[in-house]
């Protein structure tokens, strides 16, 4: 079946960012309609444009956004430098007067959000649009857009620093096109060699591998699954993509929030299968955070800040339990298991029973297990192993009273 290919050391750095944040933000927000609204209400575009001369971006700052970032435990912001609708957060630089610079914002906003993020080391990520609504030439003079594109994509390699990924979508617009993305991707090379880039396949095709200069694929609105590398000829990470709510783009009408326990069950899944987990949030028309979004990213901070160990430099072991339970193997030498559906120890009268306590078992543990214990309180665990079964069991004790973790994190010592 062939081996699987070495991660080169950029593409292995990104996989340990682990969790990032995704926003959604541009002319759409100011209507809280999502940020398909000029599609899908079928507002003209010279209607639509008029929102430019009320985009003031007057509470828009990128450290304060880069801050709450890392309060809720991400490593990596990706940031929509330009959406569907054509309109740049950026300086185009004479390409367009259709960007922030033309605004009443009047600054560079993707200049305000790379600066932001490198003052709290967080890694700053662009999203660039490849399809587009504004531009007559994306319908009329494929090959003049093109160029048009990949211009602006330059601006975003060459005037910001060096900056983790381009984070590209559009490309299934026009499924039977030739996007010259030979061209493209070999431009971003050229000025920043390490840039992961991505080229989102869209949402009926997870995973889907696509042009050899990806670096990883996408999932969006679905959990991932093992990758299967053995015989590519290059090792390509994964990442999940997912809202909070039912738009990317800020709704004000949008009551279909997950929970965080929900949230939280889906950083887990990703993370069991090697992936990274990109969560979005939309700024509203003025470029602030939601109450709710910035309390459920803060909540999920909470919960990284006691588990976070086991998320950012662990991997893929083999390891599989029961359920949704897996254990994960940590570059510090140390086993990680995961633990799901836990009940909470106390009275009957006001516990409600959320699963079981007792023993839970793994398969696939090949090292020597010398002790085992939760992650959050310290508790020393008592566990069997039986190597020549494959079978690895430890005694799960419940949650105090006043303590739920959703998943619960045992971290255990080896000998080898």
């Amino acid at each position: 079946m062939g081996q699987i290919p070495v991660p080169k050391p950029y593409i292995r750095e990104f996989e340990k960012l682990g969790y990032g944040m995704f926003i959604h933000w541009g002319l759409y927000s100011q209507l809280a309609q999502g940020e398909w609204v000029m599609k899908l209400r079928k507002i003209p575009k010279e209607e639509y444009s008029l929102l430019q001369n009320t985009f003031t971006a007057e509470h828009f700052d990128g450290r304060e956004i880069a801050r709450l970032a890392k309060r809720a435990g991400m490593k990596y912001i990706v940031l929509t430098a330009r959406h569907h609708d054509g309109f740049s957060l950026y300086d185009t630089r004479g390409l367009s007067d259709y960007d922030s610079m033309h605004s009443p914002a009047a600054r560079d906003l993707m200049a305000d959000f790379a600066a932001g993020c490198r003052a709290e080391g967080i890694v700053p990520f662009f999203y660039h649009t490849t399809l587009d609504w504004y531009v007559d030439s994306y319908r009329e003079d494929f090959e003049a857009y093109l160029r048009y594109l990949q211009q602006s994509v330059e601006i975003l390699c060459t005037e910001y620093g060096k900056i983790g990924g381009m984070w590209f979508d559009g490309n299934w617009d026009k499924p039977d096109a030739d996007w010259q993305e030979d061209a493209l991707y070999g431009m971003i090379r050229r000025n920043q060699p390490e840039a992961i880039i991505v080229n989102n396949s869209g949402l009926h095709k997870l995973g889907v591998y696509g042009h050899p200069e990806i670096d990883s694929v996408t999932f969006e609105q679905g959990r991932p699954h093992p990758m299967d590398r053995r015989g590519k000829p290059k090792y390509v990470a994964a990442e999940m993509c997912q809202t909070m709510g039912a738009y990317w783009g800020y709704s004000g009408a949008d009551f279909a929030f997950k929970s965080t326990k929900e949230l939280i069950e889906h950083l887990c899944a990703c993370r069991k299968v090697g992936a990274n987990y990109l969560l979005n949030i939309g700024l509203t028309g003025t470029g602030r955070v939601a109450k709710l979004q910035e309390a459920m990213l803060e909540t999920i901070g909470d919960w990284l800040r006691v588990f976070g160990q086991a998320i950012y430099t662990t991997a893929p072991c083999g390891i599989a339990g029961s359920g949704s339970d897996f254990g994960l193997a940590g570059e510090d030498g140390k086993l990680y298991f995961f633990v799901h559906q836990l009940a909470v120890s106390g009275d009957w009268n006001v516990t409600v029973p959320s699963g079981g306590v007792g023993p839970r078992t793994f398969t696939g543990v090949r090292r020597t297990i010398r002790s085992i214990r939760w992650m959050d309180n310290g508790e020393e665990l008592s566990f069997v192993h039986d190597p020549a079964k494959d079978l690895f069991s430890f005694q799960a004790t419940g949650y105090p009273y006043g303590e739920d973790y959703v998943v619960r994190v045992a971290e255990a010592v080896t000998e080898d």
